[in-house]
């Protein structure tokens, strides 16, 4: 069920984040951001009585701690998008974001079969090649100075999978309640001191609060897969081919073309469920 769980949340993150790039074409940054966490703040209140769990001071904790480091990767990832290019940012991002919950997970003394040892590595290949829009000559123009935003926004990213697996596993989805509340504080906070915007013109308010609703749902998706049992290096990893399902919907409903490089990722995403999928 955890692997389930997991897959399921990177279709949903993926879908998430592809609304999440129409509505930053018809919004600002921060105000897509702001409006979308609050959307998902909304779902979140209309699942607690089904799946709240125990709100003890661990769960909330836990939580919050998850949600700075979130926040911090997501302010980090605008910054490297800043001072580099996407092509060059997006597969450096990804990777740094799946290969820390899987560097923790083996650090905390978790093992998987061969099979699935197989599926990871080749899944940390396919968040790359996936992610990397300007195909192998992205890849090549990645430089230490240039990665180094990326990497700290990918870790932020990676730190947040890793603490919400820390939560209780009676805490149902109580942790997300600490972390959606320090991370729309955290943005409003930054958007108001830094002058941004927070209005979402109409034409925007559709993707925007799908964004939200999407994010949240994979939030909730993954958090349950960690109180399965799963090992954060397989749940994680999963979750982390979410660029999979970002691409491919860009293909059919904005007829973007995949480089070979995506093609040649989307195949190894799916080759790496299957091994991950294996009986240990």
């Amino acid at each position: 069920m955890a692997v389930q769980l997991a897959l399921g949340s990177a279709l949903v993150y993926g879908a998430s984040d592809f609304c999440g790039g129409l509505a930053s074409r018809r919004a600002p940054a921060y105000a897509v951001v702001a409006a979308s966490q609050l959307a998902g703040f909304a779902l979140l209140v209309v699942l607690l009585p089904a799946l709240g769990g125990n709100p003890s001071a661990a769960a909330l904790g836990w939580g919050a701690a998850a949600g700075t480091a979130g926040t911090a990767g997501m302010v980090l990832f605008y910054r490297a998008l800043a001072v580099g290019v996407m092509s060059v940012v997006a597969p450096v991002t990804a990777l740094a974001g799946a290969a820390v919950p899987v560097l923790a997970g083996l650090a905390l003394g978790e093992r998987v079969g061969a099979a699935a040892a197989v599926g990871i590595g080749l899944a940390l290949v396919a968040v790359v090649l996936v992610a990397a829009e300007g195909g192998p000559r992205s890849l090549r123009a990645v430089s230490l100075g240039a990665s180094a935003p990326a990497l700290a926004a990918g870790a932020g990213f990676g730190v947040f999978f890793v603490l919400l697996d820390r939560a209780p596993a009676d805490a149902g989805l109580w942790p997300l309640v600490g972390a959606r509340v320090l991370s729309l504080v955290l943005v409003l906070v930054v958007a108001v001191c830094a002058g941004r915007s927070l209005r979402v013109p109409r034409a925007g308010l559709p993707a925007v609060l799908l964004a939200g609703l999407g994010d949240m749902a994979a939030n909730a998706l993954f958090l349950l897969a960690t109180q399965q049992d799963g090992p954060l290096v397989i749940t994680a990893v999963l979750a982390s081919l979410y660029p999979a399902t970002t691409v491919l919907l860009a293909q059919l409903l904005l007829r973007e073309r995949l480089v070979p490089a995506q093609l040649a990722g989307v195949g190894a995403a799916a080759a790496a469920v299957v091994l991950i999928a294996l009986p240990g």
